[in-house]
């Protein structure tokens, strides 16, 4: 795998970017990336998990067209979150595919409120000087987790709240008019 240059980085947690005039336009850039344990540690500050460990991301870049890029990968990783119930650590392993295409004019149309995207337009990406991969590995993991982790059989009882001394509101209190549709029905002779 060749060397990346080093160039001021915008996520810092992982950043593995790419020089895109060092790309060949005609062969086929492989990478094989493996976060260090501090890169790791900070992944799972960032998205609010108790860890993240044996990330790997792995694949290619690819000329797409004239001016253009793919990147095709897989990501893996083993993420701990806290259960949103209980608290307890839920571990989630992750393999997923991704995908980019990266297009100097790929924003071009945004403006247009009529555009209709179709699923290749899903990957689609601005290309600037720089792609970073460590950045698509990221966003890839992100929207990989679940949003509301959860241990198996933890289910969310019915919680009161309420300041000392008040009497804590029900489900029941909060539907008055419920109530009073009940009544009205059984004044009319209804069930």
């Amino acid at each position: 795998m060749a060397k990346t240059p080093d160039f001021p980085s915008e996520t810092p947690e992982f950043s593995r970017p790419l020089d895109v005039a060092r790309l060949r336009s005609n062969g086929e850039h492989v990478f094989d990336l493996k976060p260090t344990a501090d890169e790791e540690r900070a992944l799972a500050d960032v998205l609010g998990a108790d860890s993240v460990r044996k990330m790997r991301f792995e694949g290619h870049i690819r000329p797409s067209g004239r001016k253009g890029w793919r990147l095709k990968g897989n990501l893996g990783a083993t993420v701990v979150q806290a259960c949103v119930v209980t608290g307890e650590p839920v571990k989630t392993r992750v393999d997923t595919g991704v995908s980019r295409i990266y297009q100097p004019d790929a924003m071009a149309d945004a403006t247009d409120l009529e555009v209709e995207l179709t699923d290749e337009d899903i990957d689609l990406e601005p290309l600037g000087e720089r792609i970073d991969l460590g950045l698509v590995a990221m966003e890839a993991l992100a929207l990989a987790l679940p949003d509301y982790p959860r241990v198996p059989g933890a289910r969310l009882e019915d919680a009161q709240f309420a300041a000392p001394g008040v009497t804590p509101m029900t489900d029941d209190d909060a539907k008055p008019f419920a109530g009073l549709a009940a009544l009205k029905s059984k004044l009319e002779g209804g069930s």
